[in-house]
């Protein structure tokens, strides 16, 4: 065999494994979106929590160039690491020194206003990536496109591409061409109103978060979420969205709202 050949025949194996991976990432990920309710162990429950809020996907869902890395308070710096699949547009990277100055976050929504009270100090690779959104306009007119059940009370948004009408099979796979890191897990809990990050395992965080609206004290026994907000004004919009219902229920209660979320846009607004 020619080195030219061989060369196409790795070529032609890289290929064939990249497809086997995809097509098993998305039968696991139908899997679990399938498992019904009234389960009681903690295995299944967390298989289900899962499917509610993770973009989708498992450990090698996101194709990651290097890793990121934690916050570094000697040099006030963050490390994104890119991960093209899913890329939504090309925004860039967040600047790697962080902004501590950002204090409130406001979703201007097709039903008002949204504020988020954020926490820089304990997550502050994760808001200086939504200041840097923000300023792209990468939200704007993007749709919440994935509401919970009373077991598993979210509001997940933060997928341009999402169609949100309870037919878009790639919703939530959207994301912004990078990953960071999870923060703020040690004791992390998901009570109402907290916002935190959506992912597909440890450190994939990119621009899917979902607001919590009741009790999601099931997820605090494994905490995986980044919480990095909690809502102080328009909380009352997405009990609206819950009691309206969802679209296309995929078994665990979770499904597209039937009460349209629309992001106009995001801004971010600077301490003092």
């Amino acid at each position: 065999m020619s080195g030219k050949d061989r060369q196409k025949q790795l070529a032609r194996e890289h290929y064939e494994r990249q497809i086997q991976r995809r097509t098993e990432r998305e039968a696991r990920a139908k899997r679990m979106t399938i498992i019904g309710s009234g389960v009681a162990t903690v295995v299944v429950v967390g298989a289900v929590i899962a499917a509610t809020v993770l973009l989708g996907g498992g450990d090698d869902a996101p194709a990651t160039t290097g890793q990121p890395t934690a916050f570094d308070p000697a040099s006030g710096t963050c490390g994104y690491a890119a991960a093209t699949e899913g890329q939504v547009k090309d925004v860039g990277m967040p600047p790697a020194k962080v902004d501590t100055s950002p204090e409130t976050m406001t979703l201007k929504t097709n039903l008002g206003d949204i504020v988020i009270k954020l926490d820089p100090a304990k997550t502050p690779c994760t808001v200086n990536s939504f200041a840097h959104l923000a300023g792209k306009d990468y939200f704007d007119g993007s749709k919440c496109h994935r509401l919970g059940s009373d077991r598993f009370p979210i509001l997940q948004c933060g997928d341009p591409l999402a169609k949100a009408d309870g037919e878009g099979a790639t919703d939530g796979q959207g994301g912004p061409g990078y990953r960071f890191v999870d923060e703020n897990l040690a004791g992390a809990k998901y009570t109402r109103g907290v916002v935190a990050m959506a992912n597909s395992g440890p450190d994939t965080n990119g621009s899917q978060f979902f607001i919590v609206y009741g009790d999601a004290s099931s997820l605090t026994a494994n905490p995986n979420y980044t919480p990095f907000g909690t809502v102080t004004k328009g909380l009352e919009i997405v009990d609206e969205v819950n009691k309206a219902g969802v679209i296309g229920d995929g078994g665990d209660g979770t499904g597209a709202p039937k009460k349209t979320v629309e992001i106009k846009d995001v801004t971010i607004s600077a301490k003092g």
